[in-house]
Formats: C-alpha cells, structure tokens, sequence
C-alpha cells in the first residue's frame, strides 16, 4: 500500500513534505523541462518586491567548500508583472504554490500582502524578514524581535491567507525571534534563510563577491539548519519547515525527525535540476522500506 505522504503547514495542504526554496527555483515553470511540478508538494517563488529589482553587481554566485554563496540582492520581476505574467501558469499545474515576498518598509510588506491576498492561484505567503528597515536605520527585521512581530502584525491584517515567516539563522537566539513571529500571528515558519559569510581571491586579494558578503547555503549549513529547527520547534506550536543542505531524503527525514513538518530544497537544484522530485520519490520508498503508513509519524520523532 503506497504511504500517506500529506501534511498541513498552517492550514496549507501538501501532498508531500517537499517544496522548494525561495530564489533557488525561479518561480516554477523554468524547472518544468526538468521534473514534473505535479509531483511536488509545493513551490515557493522568488522573492517578490513591489516595484522590480535588478540585484546586485556580478559576480555574485561562488561555490564553497560544501556550498555556496550568494548575493543575487533579491532580484526579481516584482509584483505586479508576476500576478500578470508568472500566475496564469499555476492554472495548469496541480501543486500548491506560496509566494515569498519582502520589503524595506512595514508599509511595503503590508501592501505586498494585501496584493497577494487577491490572488486565488497562491495558497500562502512566506515572508522574508532578512530585510533592512530602511526607516530603522538599516536594523534587519529578522534579527530583531520587536521589528519582527510588526511585520507579521502588517501582514496578518493585510490577508487571510496563511502566513509562513522565513526566519534568519544571523541572531542570537532564534527562538526568541521565532516566538514573537507567532505571537504577531505567523501560521507556521520556515527556518533557515542563509547563514552570512564570504569568500576571498588569494590572487586578487579582493573578496570574490561583488557585495563583499552574501548568503551561505548547502551542506555546511545543514547542522546548524537541524539545531535551530529543532530548538524552534521545541518552544512553538505552529508547523516548522526545514530548510538548510537538503540534498537527499536522509537529509529531509532528518529535518522531519528533528521536529519540522515539511522541507524545502535549495541549493541542491543548482547541481541536480530535478533534486526535489528525486527526494519526493526518495522519502516514498523509504517509508515502504521500514512499513511506514504515514510520513507524519516521523515528525518529532527524534529519540533524546
């Protein structure tokens, strides 16, 4: 008998655990030569902004020893061209899909969300909170908690539709960032966005990156990702979504294990283009392997 593979973030149906992380998946339908979107359980889009971005200078991809590092600087068509270009293919597709959003401003958070909220075709929206307030001096709303629980508070005025929080590993207790994301009304939250770090050209002596810094993600980051999933999950008691180095199912029951309701694979895409699509595959015959009925047994299931 095929196992029940479903869950629930926050009031979102999943048919599998597996979706795909924000800026590492375009918005869906560059993958479709790759695997079959229907088999996932959901995709998040890039991350969107009201007016479009051009991002940062070049270069800024580099690979690094079990990862990579990016300054892409939120590149992306904005919101008003993807509800008009990008959204007609979700009618064609039977996944869910959320769409990642950000601002430098509450009030640009808030207008994103009430856009979006118009939109049948997204079922949720992750807000990305490893943002600058421009109006703050430049703090970063996901490393301080007040700034934090006022974004969400916007949000979740703004809409109806689930609201999911992607939470930055770059502060001193996630937990306390995590708690005042559902205090302010989060649904359920993704942990982790990338860990900051950078590279440097010995030969140049100048940093490899055009920002100087950018977003660490792969492998690297997967024990840290794993530690802050299941300290978060530990003190909340919405759903945790796992993100960090998922590059085969071990890695994604490991994050389920750990206490997170679902995944999302990033950086893997960039070396195998259809990397959620085989784990997918890869977590259903795990689970027939060991007679496991329902992958949601599995959730918080780690022995301590």
């Amino acid at each position: 008998m095929k196992p029940n593979c479903s869950v629930d973030i926050g009031g979102i149906s999943l048919k599998n655990p597996v979706m795909t992380a924000s800026g590492t998946f375009g918005y869906g339908q560059e993958f479709a030569d790759y695997l079959d979107l229907n088999s996932l359980g959901g995709i998040i889009t890039k991350g969107l902004s009201l007016k479009p971005r051009a991002g940062n200078p070049t270069p800024r991809i580099v690979e690094t020893c079990g990862g990579m590092l990016n300054a892409i600087g939120l590149q992306n068509v904005g919101v008003d061209e993807f509800i008009a270009r990008k959204v007609p293919f979700y009618r064609t597709i039977d996944t869910t899909v959320i769409a990642n959003f950000f601002g430098t401003t509450i009030e640009e958070y808030a207008e994103l969300a009430r856009r979006l909220d118009a939109i049948p075709e997204v079922a949720g929206l992750e807000v990305n909170i490893s943002c600058p307030n421009v109006k703050q001096g430049g703090i970063v709303f996901g490393t301080d908690p007040a700034a934090a629980f006022a974004v969400v508070e916007a949000v979740r005025e703004m809409t109806i539709k689930p609201v999911i929080v992607k939470l930055s590993p770059n502060v001193t207790d996630i937990v306390a960032m995590a708690r005042a994301c559902v205090e302010a009304g989060a649904d359920a939250l993704s942990v982790i966005n990338t860990i900051t770090g950078m590279a440097i050209d010995l030969k140049s002596r100048r940093p490899v990156l055009a920002n100087i810094t950018g977003g660490l993600s792969g492998p690297a980051i997967k024990p840290i990702a794993l530690r802050m999933v299941w300290q978060v999950a530990q003190a909340v008691e919405v759903p945790v979504i796992g993100i960090g180095g998922i590059m085969t199912a071990t890695d994604a029951l490991e994050f389920l294990l750990a206490g997170a309701t679902a995944v999302q694979v990033g950086t893997a895409s960039f070396l195998d283009p259809g990397a959620a699509g085989r784990i997918v595959r890869e977590i259903e015959q795990y689970l027939v392997s060991e007679g496991i009925g329902d992958v949601t047994e599995l959730i918080g299931a780690l022995k301590v």
